[in-house]
């Protein structure tokens, strides 16, 4: 079975940068599971994924605009720290949920004032050309609910 929009696949993998610096990998835990064609994962990686099948290894390079997009510089900011609770608390590297007019936005602090807050609203990966090591496990068919609420259904049914 190829795998195909509303085809659930499985697959291990591991990311790393054009450095060779390994990101993060599934190789020592359960495997990735989407609905294909649902745009679950980066667009860039679900593009490669189309026609493979179980069994199948290959590497996968995805630019940026296929992945989390380029850096913007207008997504970082400088906020006054009376925004944050416990901000003189705050240290570089952090990763805060904030609330914006458009909902929450999930930022990394950059540096921690005395009256303001720097943060970044970039993907922590925005900007890089990814490099994935991908093994297909596993290819299914979807059930209509699955379709329906656009993701993967765990084992015990509904998983939100």
């Amino acid at each position: 079975m190829n795998i195909e929009d509303n085809k659930i696949a499985s697959f291990h993998y591991t990311l790393s940068n054009t450095q060779g610096e390994e990101i993060e990998s599934t190789r020592d835990k359960e495997p990735m599971t989407y609905l294909h064609g649902a745009r679950n994962i980066i667009p860039g990686l679900e593009k490669v994924m189309e026609g493979r099948s179980v069994g199948d290894e290959f590497q996968a390079i995805v630019e940026p605009v296929e992945a989390y997009g380029e850096r913007k510089e207008a997504n970082v900011q400088r906020i006054p720290s009376k925004h944050f609770k416990k901000a003189n608390q705050l240290k570089p590297g952090e990763i805060l949920k904030i609330q914006t007019k458009r909902g929450p936005v999930q930022v990394t602090v950059l540096k921690v004032g005395r009256f303001n807050i720097d943060v970044d609203a970039n993907h922590p990966l925005a900007g890089q050309t990814l490099i994935f090591d991908v093994e297909i496990t596993a290819v299914r068919d979807a059930t209509e609910e699955e379709i329906a609420h656009g993701h993967v259904h765990g084992p015990e049914g509904v998983e939100h």
